[in-house]
């Protein structure tokens, strides 16, 4: 048997968990880099995974708390959809994926893990990503550290949104 170290795990097992929703708590910080997120616009926001499912894995989120798209407005509604086509954008320029996975979990038993403020997930994808080591090890290879993509990709946010 091959043991996987990830020490850094540990920081979230017994880290304190914030209390309240994340996706309304952290754009009213100024700790983006902190919080993983790479852009703004006036209605949501875009945001890294800390744990995604591939690297440059992002959530496009709507301001506006609700677990409900038929609850935004017609502006928060277009807000979000130009965010999401934003982000395709700047994911195709930083990572050239050869396709993507975009979708939304809503509630719990469709697995939501932040089920009461809906959010879209991208999530990059390659030729090849599929490999043996979640099929065969249950172990997902991640290539790029959060820190590393945030860098790469808040720049290229930051043009795309006239930031």
């Amino acid at each position: 048997m091959q043991t996987l170290w990830a020490p850094w795990r540990m920081d979230y097992i017994l880290g304190k968990k914030a209390e309240g929703c994340i996706f309304c708590l952290f754009p009213a910080e100024e700790h983006d880099a902190q919080n993983l997120i790479l852009g703004r616009t006036r209605h949501s926001f875009v945001m890294l995974n800390r744990f995604p499912y591939n690297n440059g894995h992002l959530m496009v989120i709507p301001r506006h708390h609700c677990c409900d798209l038929r609850k935004l407005d017609d502006e928060q509604l277009l807000d979000l959809h130009r965010l999401l086509s934003t982000s395709i954008d700047v994911l195709a320029r930083a990572a050239n994926p050869e396709g993507l996975n975009i979708g939304m979990n809503l509630g719990k038993v469709a697995g939501a893990g932040i089920d009461e403020h809906l959010h879209y997930h991208l999530v990059p994808r390659w030729n090849g990503d599929t490999n043996f080591m979640p099929v065969l090890a249950e172990t997902r290879v991640m290539v790029e550290h959060l820190d590393a993509a945030w860098q790469r990709l808040r720049p290229l946010f930051d043009e795309a949104l006239g930031g």
